[in-house]
């Protein structure tokens, strides 16, 4: 939580936590009632209430327009309220919302497959449908035990797949996460190859991660059913892990018979340029996850994998609102949107473009330690000092509530990281508009700070 300010409501003798700034009138009504009948353990970024939506700008319920760096987590990715999928949900919220596809057919979860699989390669032709990043993960687990007829699954740390039990058994990303969720299914975790917190080369991160995860293998005596990865590193901090780290896991896995699951919940859809972030690095996988963008604004997941693989029999695995008939519609327009509007190359260019221009800020600014990402899935990690790279936990936090106060929706990942993650409809005036707002709050940040 960001630097929480407490405030007296004026019509309650209650007190009230703002986080960054005190807000409106009307938001600070919603708060109100949100206090009273959400639970508290969501994390909110921001004391801001979105009403409405569109493109790359959202704006709160007291009328305030804000620059969105950061899509409903990296959700709205042919932009918010895109037409083409509002046309697309209105006319099937016409015809049926639900049909139960677990148990009854219907056309439209198959067009909305048949619109996926072209953009995947090949070998994976096969679906399981649900409604979020963490189901998919479910299913991937599930399915991958099932097939193996192994116990054990491998993840990295950090890593995030999820909150759920099964997906949580894998996510190694902040200690409040699992804290009192133990026992957890047979998970072991090694290190994700991490370059910049790895003290050596590059190429000693990657021969020791890989070291440990081939010693893990062998300790787990041949009964590792798949490793987990996210091929871009998500909530611990967009971080891009070498070529080289990613091309030695799929070799372990070929070489112990063991399926390789890319988790794309965060990175998939072109969010890195192209439609999945681990064809960066020329590998496979086995299974992919794929949900946030994929449903262009709402709740759609698909876990894909070759036919072989996802063998199970009827009965197996099974879900209530997977395939679900307006979620499915919304999801095929977004797609075609990607296609349309030719979003990954779009991602690539703007990408190119702001990562060009973060590289000269962290020359300019002691406090920003690195700079990564792949299309528009940018990191900027911040430090105390680029020779220590202590985490600037409070600095970071403080950048965020600045830029917010100027215009600008961002999110924090790992320990002290901002993230970019836009709609990937943004234009270079929006981008350019985005950096100017950042680099005014670091300036500022740094300029009140000790560091």
């Amino acid at each position: 939580m960001h630097f929480a300010k407490l405030y007296m409501t004026p019509h309650a003798c209650t007190i009230m936590r703002f986080i960054c700034k005190k807000p409106g009138k009307k938001s600070i009504a919603v708060l109100r009632r949100d206090e009273k009948v959400i639970s508290q353990c969501l994390t909110r970024e921001y004391s801001v209430v979105i009403e409405r939506a569109k493109g790359c700008d959202v704006w709160d319920a007291d009328g305030r327009k804000y620059l969105d760096f950061a899509a409903g987590v990296a959700v709205a990715g042919v932009g918010h309220t895109n037409p083409a999928v509002v046309a697309a949900v209105n006319k099937q919220v016409k015809k049926a919302l639900h049909c139960g596809f677990a148990d009854f057919n219907a056309e439209m979860p198959v067009k909305f497959v048949e619109t996926l699989l072209p953009l995947l390669p090949k070998h994976l032709n096969t679906t399981f449908l649900s409604n979020s990043g963490t189901e998919t993960i479910e299913a991937a687990y599930k399915c991958a035990r099932w097939h193996t007829k192994r116990k054990w699954v491998i993840a990295f740390d950090p890593c995030f797949h999820g909150r759920t039990m099964g997906s949580l058994s894998l996510t190694m990303a902040r200690p409040v996460h699992r804290e009192r969720y133990d026992p957890f299914l047979p998970v072991k975790h090694v290190p994700y190859a991490y370059p910049y917190r790895f003290d050596g080369s590059v190429d000693e991160c990657t021969t020791a991660s890989l070291s440990d995860l081939e010693a893990t293998i062998k300790l787990l005596d041949n009964d590792v059913a798949a490793v987990f990865l996210e091929p871009i590193a998500g909530e611990p901090g967009y971080i891009v892990p070498p070529r080289e780290w990613v091309r030695g896991i799929r070799s372990l896995c070929d070489e112990h018979n063991i399926l390789l699951v890319a988790d794309e919940v965060q990175s998939g859809c072109y969010r890195t340029g192209s439609f999945l972030a681990i064809s960066h690095f020329n590998v496979k996988p086995d299974i992919v996850c794929l949900s946030k963008a994929i449903g262009g604004g709402l709740p759609l997941g698909v876990t894909v994998a070759r036919k072989d693989v996802m063998d199970w029999v009827p009965g197996a695995h099974a879900n209530t609102f997977g395939g679900n008939l307006v979620a499915c519609a919304a999801g095929t327009a977004a797609l075609n949107e990607m296609k349309r509007k030719r979003l990954g190359a779009n991602a690539k260019r703007i990408g190119t473009f702001m990562i060009r221009r973060l590289d000269a800020m962290k020359e300019r600014y002691e406090i920003i330690g690195d700079v990564r990402g792949l299309g528009l899935m940018i990191g900027i990690e911040f430090v105390e000092s680029k020779e220590s790279k202590r985490p600037a936990i409070e600095q970071r936090n403080a950048i965020q509530c600045t830029a917010l106060e100027r215009g600008l929706l961002l999110l924090g990942a790992g320990k002290s990281v901002v993230r970019f993650c836009p709609p990937l409809v943004i234009t270079k005036q929006q981008a350019e508009r985005g950096l100017r707002i950042f680099e005014e709050a670091v300036k500022e940040v740094v300029k009140g700070s000790k560091v």
